[in-house]
Order: structure tokens, then C-alpha cells, then sequence
């Protein structure tokens, strides 16, 4: 290490403060000024101040030059990655500390380390990489699927968290169903300021990653897969070790399995989030890599340098030493800046500009020393897989810059925590009804002809639609249902019943009510074949979830939706039974196509001949794991829900309405009602929704052809997508899932817990 201390110190001279240079303020890297330009904000202290003492978080030294910070990352004697009392307690590698579980071997110095670097570094070379890229590929094509036919996404919701969550978690060799639970915490705790809500949030959500990689260690003790976590477990100390013949504890590889975990996701989703924005900012440059793919290779490493997601870290010194004329004592807190020494124009000239073909091969986004990162190769993989998605697939996205939202603080680590976009919608590659066909959802109002008509009961007609020119519908699954405008200007939607076999026409059954609103009076009415009607869908917030066996309950029309889920129940081959009440029997529509279906699973319960259903024992004696699907009316629902709360079943029921539930308009005190803003994406137009206005009212004013029906949450008529922001929803149509993920929201009663919220409008 002399030769690096001789250096610095050599060159010292070269880098004293000029006399006319002002000494800058207390240095803190949290700071709104920091946050606001961290590149600026290090480059005023390089010129005035290159290497300096803050009182900050209970004081630390700081650098800015690469020589420096090169210095201190490699020099583990002197400058210490472990924890200690120094500083406080908590993180080591951070200023200021935080909780946090240790991780290794980052918080650790050679030769401690070292035996876990090596159980590590065989998993991540860029053989092992390569032999990834195909999975990494296969979860770019399908993630952009999810969101390239409608036109507009969040790409960090979207795109760059769940990516690198995907890949990482399917690579270690969680199952499926944990990599959404996992991505939402991890990014939590990265993008959220220490002590926050947020983080808290997100450290209870690593609580159950920490839960579940116990349970994945013990499994693959005793039976080993084909995943990293496998490699890790049979691994053994290359010294033998302490702990049995060589194994690592289990303590030891949970905190080995969490930091490979956090170290993948939100790194990645950081850097790919600031070169889309940069891209979407200088469209040049944008064009340079869609004309020439071979580009994004060293593009790559200069976004690096100039987007580094791990802004700075920290060491603690271990002995009295001398960086850059400032002395350091044992015990002090030191910071090392990579976005700093990626940025000293001494290495990179004119750093503040990003040049594609510019060499930084130099950069220290991964570090440098003993613990250089070692899932630098699985970031590029990941890296340009998503960004190859987006230059081939999406060349012409839009960032909506006024819904931009950065992390709280940038200190640390740096990226964005929405990025909402806008562009042309494309087709799918994947599989599925509608990729398949090459036919997208009907986004906007298309008329449909009314092909057939026929009494399907008491009250009740069939109406089937198609494509004037007979071409194919979008394909749909069970529960999918759609909005038919009709020429009143009413919105209504039903259920599609039909065969989604069927490509070219669609099926709904429509209940005249006399005392309604006037919509089913006025479909009966015009209800000819050759007729038309304008009609947007399909959408679903009541699809069949896998389950082991199925018990559906249909109440009057509400057996729509539930002859199409026993028709796939049925396709599947999975267990179900049926129950289907209405006042009479000649009012039951569709019950001889139920039965056919069905057979002896089905029970029919006309009121006037069996009185009302059973629900205790109906719902008492489930099998374990049975899936309840309801859909009738709000009496039939709401006494549903009650037994279903009673004996523990919330967690099975899906419900799907036809009309609001009396708790819907007393759910929220209007008093505590806050104003917000909405802008909308495709206008650009900002709108301020006061606390004594509801959303719907303020958005009409300013959308034509605004798709809204009930007004009361329960329709789903006015589903909207959210691009960025946090809806506070007030409906009874979207599950807890799709609540938490925030994608869309029911326009009409929901509102913004922030005070702003981008629409797709």
C-alpha cells in the first residue's frame, strides 16, 4: 500500500486550493443541494475543497477525486469495510449508518472475506453469465409483453424493478410467486430515506425474505436443485472452516443470499432508469443506438460512470493516516464517493457530458479493490437486455418529465422512483389468446354489430356481437368483461358468457330491469341483428386463479361471468361445484348450457321452489385451499362476505358486482379530503383536484369521451392507468393485489395519498 500512499502524497501539490477558491460550506451528501445535482455538487468541493472534514451525521471526512477514493477502497488495512462502535451502530459501509442486517462479505475485510468471495465469485464469471442470458432474455420479452400493448407504463414499476428481481430471484432459485413480494421492499429501501415510513415498509418486507431464504436454505440441504442457491449451500471453505466440515452456517449464507439479492435488483433498476431518462432527454443520442445495436456495449460503461447507482460508500479508518493533506485518525468515518471520482475531470474529460464511444473502463461504479462488485457481469447482462427491449420494441417512448419522481435522497444510492411514459402500442411476442391472434384489447370505442339475439329467460337476451367486416375479436379469459356505449350515451358493462374458443364473436346476457337507470330498457329495445354499438374491453378483476377445487355461486344474472369459470374449471379438469339461485326458474338464463357443463356439480336453486342457499353449509364443510367465486346481487354478496368473514375464507373469495355495497359512499370522511395534482400523459395538462372535488369531476371538465358509468367504484367503467404517483382507492372492484401494486384506480371515487398522481389520459 506505499506506493498508493507515496502517490496521493506526491501528488498533493498538484491539487491545493487556489488562494482566490472560497472554502465551501459544511459538506453533506443528503443535502437538498446535493440531491438536486450531485455531479455539481462534488465538483464545487473538488475545486475548493478536494478533501475535507464535515460535522455532519456526527462528523466524517469526505474526498472527491478518483485518486483518493481509488486509494481508500483498496487500502483494507486502513481503511476498515466492518462494523464497528465508530459512527454509531448499524450498516458500516454507509454515512450515516443504518439497520440493516450484516452482509457479506461487503461489511468484512480480507481474509475474512475472502472465503466468501470465493464461494460467491464461481456463480457470477462471465461464463456462468452468459449461460444466463438466454433466462434473462426470455423475462425481458415477457415483462415488456406485460405493458407494450397499451401505450404507456412506469418503466420502473413496470420494467426495471421486476427485471432484475425476476432474474436474480429465478437465478438463486425462489419460485415465482415470491419475486413480486421481494421487488417492491428491496427497491423500498434503496429509494426511501432512513427512518421513513417507506423504509420501514421495506424492512418488514426483508423480514420475510429473510424467512424465506431460511426455508429455501433447508430445503435444498436436503435436496438439492439446479440453482445458485444449491451451489451456495453445498459450497465449502476452501481452509476447511470452523463450522462442520467446511459449510457455511445458515446465518452465514443468508446474509451471503441477501446481499446478492439487494445487490441485483435495485442497482440495476437505478442505472436503467437514469439512461432511459437521459435517452428520452437527448433523442440523438437515442437514434445512435437504435441505428448502430453494436454501440450499447461500451455505451454501457459510460452510462455506468455517469449514472452510478451506489453513490458513495464508507470506511472506517484503522489507523492514524493522511489523505490528500488531511489527517485522519483511527476510529474516523471516512466517505468514498464513486460518483465523485466518476466525474474528477482528471480521469474523464469534460465528465459532465455522456459520450457513447468514450473509454471509461476506468470507472469505479462496481468499486475497485477486494470488493469490486462481483455481480458486475449479471448487471450488464441485465442491463442491456432491458435496454435492448426498449431501443427495438419501444424506440419512440415519451418520459412524462412533470411525473418524474427521484429517490427522497441520493446520498447513497441514486435513481428514479417512477418514470411514466408514453408510446406507440405494439404487439406481443409471447404467448397468449391475443398475441397469439395478433389482436390487441379494443382500447378505444370500435363498433360491433349485433349479429344474434335471443331470449335466454324471463327478462333476459343473448346478444352476440362482432366485427362488421367478421374479422377476429381480442381473445379473453373468464370473468373478462366488456363497456358497450350506448346511443343515450349510457355506459354499461357485462360479462362476456360465451366460448373464448370462439374468435369472431362475443356473447353477453342483459337483464331488462324496469325500475334501473334506463340502460338495460334502452339495449332491450334496440338489441336487432345488424345493429351496432360502439365497445371497448375486454378487461377482468374476477380471472380464475389456480386452485385445487372450486365452489361458484351465481345469484340471478350474475351467472355470466360464472358459466364462462365453470366452462375453464371444467376444460382443466379441476373439481368444482356450482350453486345457482334466481326467484324463479323461468328467470335462470343459461341454465340448461350451465348444466350441460356442469352436470351433476351443479345445484339449481329457483327461491320459490328451495328458498335461499345454504351459505354455512355451504361454505363450512370447503376443502382446504377452494377458491370461492361469487357474482349476483348485493344482498346475495354481502351475505357472502359476512360467512366467508366468519369462517376465515377472505383470502378464498373473489366477488364480482353488478351494483355498489352501501359501505362504499361512508368508507372515507370527505374531511379528510387533501388537495392534489393529476397530470394527464397524452395532454400534458396538469389539473388541481380541490379536497371538496371528487377526481371524476375535475377530469370531465377537461377529457372528452371520458369512460365512467356507476360513478360509485363498483362498475369499472373508469379504470384508468396510474403512470406514477399512489392512488388511494375507494372501489370494490380491484383486489388487495392490484391495490398495492397501484397500476390503475377507479376514477370516479378514488383520489391521490401524495399530491401528485399521472394518469394515462
Amino acid at each position: 500500500m506505499s506506493a498508493d500512499i507515496d502517490f496521493a502524497f506526491d501528488h498533493h501539490d498538484a491539487f491545493e486550493r487556489p488562494a482566490d477558491v472560497e472554502r465551501p460550506a459544511d459538506f453533506d451528501h443528503h443535502s437538498d443541494e446535493a440531491n438536486a445535482d450531485p455531479v455539481a455538487y462534488y465538483a464545487r468541493y473538488r475545486e475548493g475543497c478536494p478533501v475535507g472534514h464535515s460535522e455532519a451525521h456526527g462528523g466524517f471526512h469526505y474526498t472527491t477525486r478518483y485518486a483518493d477514493v481509488a486509494r481508500i477502497a483498496r487500502d483494507d488495512e486502513t481503511f476498515s469495510s466492518a462494523r464497528s462502535d465508530h459512527g454509531g451502530q448499524g450498516v458500516g459501509i454507509v454515512i450515516p449508518k443504518g439497520p440493516g442486517l450484516e452482509q457479506f462479505p461487503i461489511e468484512l475485510d480480507p481474509p475474512r472475506s475472502t472465503g466468501y468471495r470465493q464461494l460467491i465469485n464461481p456463480l457470477l464469471t462471465p461464463e456462468a453469465v452468459e449461460r444466463l442470458v438466454p433466462m434473462i432474455e426470455r423475462h425481458a420479452a415477457r415483462i415488456v409483453d406485460d405493458f407494450i400493448e397499451l401505450g404507456s407504463c412506469d418503466f420502473v414499476r413496470d420494467l426495471t424493478n421486476p427485471l432484475p428481481a425476476a432474474v436474480t430471484l429465478d437465478w438463486l432459485g425462489f419460485p415465482e410467486e415470491d419475486w413480486a413480494r421481494l421487488a417492491g421492499p428491496i427497491h423500498d429501501i434503496f429509494a426511501a430515506p432512513a427512518g421513513s415510513e417507506r423504509a420501514e415498509r421495506g424492512a418488514a418486507g426483508l423480514a420475510y425474505m429473510d424467512q424465506r431464504i431460511r426455508e429455501l436454505i433447508a430445503e435444498r440441504r436436503t435436496a438439492p436443485r439446479a440453482d445458485a442457491i444449491s451451489a451456495l449451500v453445498t459450497g465449502r471453505r476452501a481452509d476447511g472452516g470452523d463450522f462442520g466440515h467446511g459449510e457455511f452456517s445458515d446465518d452465514e449464507l443468508v446474509s451471503v443470499i441477501g446481499l446478492l439479492i439487494a445487490g441485483g435488483v435495485d442497482t440495476t433498476t437505478s442505472l436503467t432508469g437514469s439512461t432511459l431518462v437521459h435517452l428520452a432527454r437527448h433523442p440523438e443520442q437515442r437514434r445512435r443506438l437504435v441505428e448502430s445495436p453494436d454501440l450499447l456495449d461500451t455505451a454501457t460503461e459510460e452510462f455506468l460512470r455517469a449514472f452510478a447507482p451506489s453513490q458513495s460508500m464508507a470506511r472506517t479508518v484503522t489507523r492514524d493516516v493522511e489523505v490528500g493533506g488531511c489527517p485522519m485518525r483511527q476510529g474516523d468515518r471516512v466517505l468514498i464517493p464513486w460518483v465523485a471520482a466518476n466525474h474528477d475531470p482528471a480521469v474523464f474529460p469534460d465528465p459532465e457530458q455522456v459520450r457513447l464511444d468514450r473509454d471509461t473502463t476506468r470507472h469505479l461504479s462496481f468499486g475497485i479493490g477486494s470488493h469490486r462488485c462481483a455481480g458486475a457481469h449479471l448487471a450488464r447482462a441485465m442491463f442491456r437486455a432491458m435496454m435492448t427491449q426498449i431501443l427495438t420494441r419501444l424506440p419512440e417512448y415519451r418520459v412524462i418529465e412533470e411525473g418524474l419522481v427521484p429517490y427522497e435522497t441520493r446520498g447513497n444510492q441514486s435513481g428514479w422512483d417512477a418514470i411514466p411514459a408514453l408510446f406507440p402500442p405494439a404487439v406481443r411476442e409471447s404467448a397468449g389468446a391475443s398475441a397469439v391472434r395478433g389482436v390487441r384489447p379494443l382500447t378505444t370505442p370500435t363498433p360491433l354489430r349485433v349479429t344474434a339475439v335471443r331470449a335466454a329467460a324471463d327478462g333476459v337476451i343473448a346478444v352476440e356481437l362482432g366485427l362488421p367486416d367478421g374479422g377476429e375479436l381480442p381473445g379473453w379469459q373468464p370473468g373478462a368483461h366488456i363497456e358497450l356505449r350506448l346511443p343515450s350515451g349510457r355506459l354499461r358493462q357485462y360479462s362476456l358468457c360465451g366460448d373464448p374458443a370462439d374468435t369472431t364473436t362475443w356473447r353477453i346476457g342483459v337483464l331488462r330491469e324496469p325500475d334501473g337507470r334506463g340502460g338495460s330498457a334502452e339495449l332491450h329495445a334496440l338489441a336487432r341483428p345488424g345493429a351496432t354499438f360502439t365497445v371497448r374491453g375486454p378487461r377482468n378483476h374476477f380471472r380464475l386463479v389456480p386452485a385445487p377445487s372450486y365452489l361458484f355461486l351465481a345469484g340471478g344474472i350474475g351467472v355470466t361471468p360464472i358459466l364462462a369459470g365453470v366452462r375453464e374449471a371444467a376444460g382443466r379438469g379441476t373439481p368444482f361445484a356450482v350453486v345457482y339461485g334466481g326467484r324463479t326458474r323461468s328467470t335462470m338464463a343459461f341454465a340448461d348450457e350451465l348444466g350441460a357443463v356442469a352436470g351433476d356439480a351443479l345445484t339449481l336453486l329457483p327461491q320459490d321452489e328451495a328458498g335461499l342457499p345454504d351459505l354455512p353449509g355451504l361454505l363450512g364443510g370447503l376443502a382446504a385451499d377452494t377458491a370461492v367465486y361469487a357474482c349476483g346481487p348485493a344482498p346475495m354478496l354481502a351475505a357472502v362476505e359476512r360467512e366467508c368473514s366468519r369462517l376465515g375464507l377472505t383470502d378464498r373469495l373473489h366477488v364480482e358486482r353488478f351494483a355498489a355495497g352501501d359501505d362504499l359512499e361512508t368508507a372515507f370522511a370527505a374531511t379528510a379530503n387533501q388537495d392534489f395534482t393529476v397530470q394527464l400523459a397524452r395532454t400534458g395538462v396538469s389539473l388541481t383536484v380541490p379536497a371538496d372535488r371528487r377526481l371524476i369531476e375535475v377530469l370531465r371538465d377537461a377529457v372528452s369521451g371520458l369512460s365512467y358509468d356507476c360513478e360509485k367504484g363498483y362498475c369499472g367503467a373508469c379504470e384508468t392507468r396510474v403512470l406514477a404517483g399512489t392512488p388511494e382507492h375507494r372501489d370494490s372492484v380491484l383486489s388487495d393485489e392490484e391495490r398495492l401494486a397501484g397500476r390503475t384506480m377507479m376514477i370516479c371515487v378514488g383520489r391521490c395519498q401524495g399530491d401528485r398522481i399521472v394518469l394515462d389520459l
